[in-house]
């Protein structure tokens, strides 16, 4: 299923966006959006990542054997 959502951007970005449309790099401005998107996510979770690598050793962490270790 698909969520048409509408967003607006200074005419700089929007000639920029179709810039790299043009390149065939993107199939349309869709595409565009939805490979920012996944490159934005596996940024995040990398960050997350990276701060959970830091707590646990810092000894803030909890190292999980189960989910009966959630309580």
């Amino acid at each position: 299923m698909r969520t048409i959502m509408n967003i607006s951007l200074p005419e700089p970005m929007a000639l920029l966006i179709n810039k790299e449309i043009s390149t065939g790099k993107y199939a349309s401005k869709s595409e565009f959006f939805r490979a920012l998107f996944r490159d934005w996510s596996e940024i995040k979770l990398a960050k997350e990542l990276d701060q959970s690598r830091k707590e646990m050793k810092s000894g803030k962490g909890k190292l999980l054997r189960s989910l009966a270790d959630l309580d």
